[in-house]
């Protein structure tokens, strides 16, 4: 790196990825930091620069000894441990060292006393929930949220017509009859399939087959307006609706709010012929199918449809994870998030889904100028489907 290079980076200030030290002293402070670094997105610990972004240099002995703290606050003090480099570039006749750390590839990372911290604006925050910790473990594919089980559930609460019908459609005889011939329980064979931990529902059993997944995860419903006009806090709207139920339901009753309120052109046909929906019906289907499976299940929160006059918005809770982007997405790339749920829509026509990663590529090829959206801030994932305005 360049003083050039450093003198810019010292003007645009500290941010989540720019962090400027006077010294280093603490090992456990700079393993935090590279803890923090590692979990988010990486970035640079500039060392020698005080908080108002001036430079007050490092000695040479300062240089060998941080040096010798990063190493070792890299290899003892971070769990995994990294790799972090280090570069001393002069600034203006004093010595700058730029401690670069890239994003971990085995996320969730944690220091020494078993303290997971990410970047929160140019400083770090420890993760003390629960559900984000739970997140992070799923960015590393240690756990997946549709295996967990579901405290307070029971195999009754599975919805035994549906799980039958799926069962028939799927091995061509009845359930019962299989379950005599091979001397299982429901419970087995529902444990067997990664539907419930011994009597306890799993989130893919709840999620899929259960009678009413609301009564234990109560945010998770779709929350459909179509408002008048294009402002999100307008107040008029011309149709409301809280959806409820398994995927199955959520994706029936998605599509049915969606077609009752978009228009029908009549284009070419004749007077007495149903006219063309305004948005092609295979974009919207895989639209929703994808925002039904693909969201973040350690989220408590509602999907949202959202028609306004020039565009509809589909609003599932969590941006992309890993690093995957919109454009990976665009050419086909994907990540499965919840692989037991996508498992069984594939399966029984539970759902309209493939699993072969080529939905967003259909949705495209039918819509053109579809809009995509990852918010990281937010924690959001957006589609936005342009209305023909005929």
């Amino acid at each position: 790196m360049e003083a050039i290079e450093i003198i810019e980076l010292i003007g645009r200030g500290e941010d989540s990825r720019t962090q400027f030290k006077q010294t280093i002293t603490s090992p456990e402070s700079v393993a935090g930091d590279l803890v923090a670094f590692s979990n988010s997105k990486g970035g640079r610990i500039v060392i020698g620069v005080n908080d108002r972004g001036a430079v007050v240099g490092l000695s040479s002995d300062d240089i060998r000894r941080i040096n010798q703290l990063v190493s070792n606050a890299a290899t003892d003090r971070v769990r995994p441990s990294v790799n972090p480099t280090t570069e001393n570039v002069p600034v203006g006749g004093l010595l700058v060292m730029v401690v670069t750390v890239q994003e971990g590839i085995s996320k969730p990372y944690a220091d020494n006393n078993g303290v997971f911290w990410v970047k929160s604006g140019a400083d770090k925050r420890r993760v003390t929930s629960r559900e984000e910790v739970q997140r992070m473990l799923q960015s590393a594919d240690l756990i997946h949220a549709d295996e967990l089980p579901i405290e307070g559930t029971t195999t009754g609460d599975i919805d035994l017509k549906h799980f039958s019908g799926f069962f028939e459609k799927l091995h061509g005889e009845p359930l019962d009859k299989a379950l005599d011939r091979d001397g299982l329980s429901l419970v087995r064979l529902l444990n067997n399939l990664g539907l419930a931990r011994e009597a306890t529902l799993s989130f893919a059993g709840l999620m899929i087959f259960g009678r009413n997944p609301q009564r234990h995860r109560p945010a998770f419903v779709v929350k459909a307006v179509a408002f008048v006009g294009n402002d999100p806090a307008g107040d008029k709207y011309r149709d409301s609706q809280d959806i409820e139920g398994c995927l199955r339901d959520l994706h029936k009753q998605t599509m049915s709010f969606l077609t009752r309120n978009l228009r029908r052109l009549q284009g070419e046909k004749g007077v007495n012929t149903e006219g063309d929906l305004e948005v092609p019906l295979a974009a919207l289907e895989e639209l929703v199918v994808n925002m039904l499976l693909h969201r973040d299940y350690f989220i408590s929160a509602p999907w949202r449809v959202m028609l306004f006059d020039d565009r509809i918005e589909l609003i599932s809770p969590g941006a992309l994870p890993n690093n995957l982007t919109i454009e990976n997405i665009r050419n086909g790339v994907s990540v499965i998030r919840n692989p037991l749920l996508a498992s069984f829509a594939t399966k029984g026509d539970e759902l309209p889904y493939r699993g072969i990663g080529t939905g967003i590529r259909r949705a495209l090829a039918a819509v053109p100028n579809l809009e995509l959206e990852s918010d990281h801030e937010r924690n959001l994932f957006t589609a936005k489907i342009p209305r023909n305005p005929a």
